[in-house]
């Protein structure tokens, strides 16, 4: 409980801390987010090109089918991959979002 204006002084200077430390956080997190989502980007358009390449260049219908059902096949369970590993970088960048307030909430109870 806030019983002078010294209490609130600390308090709202606490809460500035803990705030500005969670944004680091966030900050933090959503650099790692942006750096997976670049590399994703690279690796499928990487991904895409070689497979073009492979579709030209094949001499039956056979052949493009089955590249192009190993390019379907490889493109869904790199897809799913990255949508795990991008849920996963999500969760850390909340949990470490909410740790600054988790010392300033068990106090207030």
């Amino acid at each position: 409980m806030v019983n002078s204006l010294g209490d609130m002084n600390k308090l709202g200077k606490e809460l500035v801390d803990t705030s500005l430390k969670s944004v680091a956080a966030v900050s933090k997190g959503a650099q790692a987010i942006a750096a997976e989502a670049t590399e994703y980007t690279r690796r499928t358009a990487e991904t895409g090109s070689a497979t073009l390449e492979k579709l030209l260049a094949s001499k039956s219908l056979d052949k493009v089918i089955e590249v192009q059902a190993d390019f379907a096949r490889s493109s869904y369970e790199s897809f799913v991959t990255e949508a795990t590993r991008m849920s996963e970088l999500m969760a850390d960048m909340s949990r470490d979002a909410f740790k600054p307030f988790e010392s300033v909430l068990s106090r207030a109870r």
